[in-house]
């Protein structure tokens, strides 16, 4: 038979008829169908006709079998077609041979008993085209839930729904719909969808009619045996899309494009992503910890309501100012309920891994509109744009230099504004975008907008045709995203720059890597799976999570072979200029010749002193070069695309392989977690911290050593701590920033004894400054975790606080408390 459903035969009508979607329901759709019977036999009952539809989506089990031996000429089989196509396939073709004046639309696992039909009918009587069962309004009631990730995914679907496509329902999912009979045949004949949102399709089909839709409460009960899987909810997604922009027509090679993607960025994070509690990324030093703290402490303030700008969980009792610590809140806020429900390690995992693929897959989208229409070229810019060697560098441990999806779209929304249509819409639009940026990293926003600038000035130099007609607009537009996206970041500004624990900029210094060398440009990533070189990157960065040049010379040699061979495009010219100053601006405010010696000032003088410049890492700015080589990688694809001679095709990607393969990175190294121990596993640590007080790490948190962080993730934030690794001032007189805090006393001694091995001399005045520490850091407890110099710290804290320490739980505890040896 045809997979699409034809008109029934013409025979009387009946009252009422049920359709019951099936696919393998052999275990539940005899008590339905049962159930069903009895309710319409039933004395009190006024259908008089009626009829029920069992409409099989390709079952393999006995599911017909149990339509066809039931030997009722009501109770019929409509099958159409072969395969499992989905909800909305059987539906259709269901309704498409009802006969009723009513078709009651149901589930075949009966999460809504069909006595619940009485209210809905009521509903018809009093004028509506269509009662839908629901579990969302006053007057429901539920039994049995389901699990907690399905309801939360379910109510977001349901929020997503009302906010995109379809207003006014509250619960579209629920299987349980009474429909007068010919409008519901109209609309499933005019759906196209064969998915769960088909139910979507019908009702925003049914109000665009202008026929009234009546939510009704229902009693609900989860049935087990559901037939959802995880990848439903992408398809469900996928429809919505097509719903909300009809147009919306993805080709095969963008879906593609966007699965290899997904399977790129996975493959990275292969050693991490598959188990992100247990996993600990090597090469991102104590930055993983740290950004498990900052999802985590987000998601604490948002549970409580207290300000998700400020914590004192560590860095007591002064505190850390979030805002000025790049806590993406953009993304660890509404991600809240998934970091409660699995935790921050599984949170900052997703957020790397999708975050790396959809920003591929949005400079994928820019390309695609803007510069070229071939997908395989803008496929390679793109996958260069985002998997550049600085991008995997920052992939170890820096989401905020990874997750940059938004920046494509403002880039993209910039461009419209320079044709002069639609301005303040546009604008607007620009306008909320730079503000969401915002609060998924600062950094990189500024650094887009400097990339931005320079493209602009050296196309308005190219084109000073197009620029004389796109400065108006483009002016009038950034005023007025400027005036949206002010209000929306000038009280967290505020925040940032004069709330507590605020600081005026961070001096990086002159250390090797700070500005990059030529050398650092043109030499190849640590994590290069073919030419790496470990030694070398180490030598030319600050560490391996800040290598951020590193685009090999192949790729130098073939962006100027572009360069030279398409100059006349303006395009070309101004993305080669722009990734040539960005080149050069990283290079830093002194220059150093290549074998020469000689050291000259460098462009980034201007730079270097003004107002949020003062804190960026002047390597970083090397970034800016990763999409302006994508473009240009691109144009050329493009170009050979469309050349005559197959020579001069096969000769060009030759040499774009030979320019990439040095490239591709290898995946991100990782290690087993260390565990945690069971002092704060068990929770053994809440009989030592009183309410107030703080627990004391030995030695204590700091950049080089934030392990202290897990623990306390690990224990839901349950105790407060001196010291820490995030960015504050350096103390009350001097706003510089730093990373971590002034050391006090007891916690420089304490540092020293982990580096050196050394147990100093410890006399009164030492006790006493360790007495006077404690007492600011109001402290209940010293604990010693499994570590190495273990002994020697152990030495040096029993001389410190005068008293031997005591073996629980793995650790060594010191109860500051009065009466510690009565303590159990």
């Amino acid at each position: 038979m045809s997979g699409r459903p034809t008109a029934p035969t013409p025979t009387a009508p009946l009252e009422l008829s049920v359709v019951v979607p099936a696919f393998n329901e052999e275990r539940r759709l005899g008590a339905t169908l049962d159930a069903v019977t009895r309710h319409l036999h039933s004395t009190g009952s006024h259908w008089g006709s009626w009829e029920i539809l069992v409409a099989d989506d390709g079952s393999t089990d006995a599911t017909r079998e149990l339509v066809t031996v039931r030997g009722d000429p009501r109770v019929k089989l409509v099958v159409g077609g072969s395969g499992n196509r989905g909800k909305g396939h059987a539906l259709r073709l269901g309704v498409a041979a009802s006969r009723g004046r009513h078709i009651l639309v149901m589930d075949a696992d009966l999460a809504t008993p069909v006595e619940e039909l009485g209210r809905l009918e009521k509903a018809l009587t009093d004028g509506c085209a269509a009662a839908v069962g629901s579990r969302a309004v006053p007057g429901a009631t539920l039994g049995d839930r389901q699990h907690r990730i399905r309801e939360l995914l379910g109510k977001s679907g349901n929020l997503l729904i009302r906010r995109t496509t379809l207003r006014g329902i509250r619960d579209t999912q629920c299987g349980f719909k009474l429909f007068d009979g010919d409008k519901a045949r109209a609309a499933f004949a005019a759906s196209r969808l064969n998915g769960w949102a088909i139910d979507v399709e019908v009702l925003r089909y049914f109000q665009r009619a202008g026929w009234p839709v009546a939510e009704v409460p229902v009693h609900w009960s989860h049935q087990p045996g559901s037939k959802v899987r995880p990848a439903d909810y992408l398809r469900f997604l996928r429809d919505l899309a097509r719903l909300r922009i009809p147009a919306l027509r993805l080709r095969p090679a963008d879906v593609l494009a966007a699965v290899l993607f997904v399977a790129m960025a996975t493959a990275l994070y292969s050693g991490r992503v598959f188990d992100p509690a247990h996993r600990y990324l090597t090469d991102s030093l104590q930055d993983q910890n740290q950004w498990e703290w900052f999802f985590a402490v987000t998601a604490d303030n948002v549970a409580h309501l207290r300000n998700p700008l400020f914590s004192d969980l560590q860095g007591f009792p002064d505190g850390v100012n979030l805002m000025a610590n790049t806590t993406m809140l953009g993304l660890s806020v509404p991600l809240t309920p998934l970091t409660l429900l699995l935790g921050p390690a599984v949170t900052l995992s997703l957020v790397m891994t999708l975050g790396l693929a959809a920003t591929a897959a949005a400079w994928y989208r820019l390309i695609v509109r803007r510069l070229v229409r071939l997908r395989p070229a803008a496929f390679a810019g793109a996958t260069l744009a985002a998997f550049a060697p600085p991008m995997i560098s920052h992939a170890n441990a820096h989401p905020n230099f990874v997750v940059l999806f938004v920046i494509p779209l403002i880039v993209e929304r910039a461009l419209r504004l320079t044709t002069g249509a639609r301005v303040t819409r546009d604008a607007v639009v620009l306008g909320l975008l730079a503000a969401y940026q915002f609060f998924l990293g600062e950094e990189p926003l500024l650094l887009a907008a400097l990339g931005m600038l320079l493209f602009a000035v050296v196309y308005g130099v190219v084109r000073p045709d197009v620029a004389r007609r796109a400065f108006r607009p483009l002016l009038n537009g950034l005023a007025i995203a400027a005036a949206v996206c002010l209000p929306l970041v000038l009280y967290p500004l505020a925040w940032q720059f004069s709330g507590p624990q605020s600081y005026s900029g961070i001096d990086h210094g002159s250390a090797p890597g700070v500005a990059n060398s030529v050398r650092a440009l043109l030499s190849f990533a640590e994590r290069s799976l073919i030419a790496g070189d470990a030694g070398r990157a180490d030598a030319l960065s600050l560490n391996p999570t800040e290598q951020n040049a590193f685009y090999g010379w192949p790729l130098a040699l073939l962006a100027f072979a572009i360069t030279v061979g398409l100059w006349r495009r303006p395009a070309v010219k101004a993305l080669a200029c722009t990734a040539a100053a960005a080149a050069v601006l990283s290079l830093g405010p002194r220059i150093t010749l290549p074998l020469t010696g000689t050291t000259i000032p460098g462009p980034w003088t201007l730079f270097a002193d003004l107002p949020l410049f003062e804190s960026v890492i002047e390597s970083r700015v090397a970034l800016v070069c990763a999409p302006a080589l994508g473009m240009l990688l691109a144009l050329a694809v493009d170009r050979l695309a469309h050349a005559r001679r197959l020579r001069t095709q096969y000769a060009g990607l030759l040499a774009v392989s030979v320019a990439l393969l040095p490239l591709l990175p290898a995946p991100l190294k990782s290690e087993p977690r260390t565990e945690v121990p069971a002092f704060f596993t068990d929770g053994t640590w809440k009989a030592y911290v009183r309410p107030g007080e703080t627990l004391v790490p030995v030695p204590l948190a700091e950049p080089e050593d934030a392990q202290a962080l897990h623990w306390q993730t690990a224990t839901g934030l349950g105790f407060r701590m001196p010291g820490g690794y995030f960015n504050g001032p350096y103390g009350d007189g001097d706003r510089t920033g730093v990373y971590g805090v002034p050391l006090r006393f007891t916690a420089s001694l304490l540092r020293d004894v982990r580096y050196t091995g050394v147990v100093p001399v410890v006399d009164a005045r030492a006790r006493a400054a360790t007495r006077e520490d404690l007492a600011y850091w109001r402290a209940g407890a010293l604990v010693l975790a499994p570590q190495p110099r273990v002994e020697r710290l152990r030495e040096t804290v029993e001389k410190l606080v005068g008293r031997p320490g005591r073996r629980v739980a793995g650790v060594w505890v010191w109860d500051l408390h009065q009466g510690p040896q009565d303590r159990s």
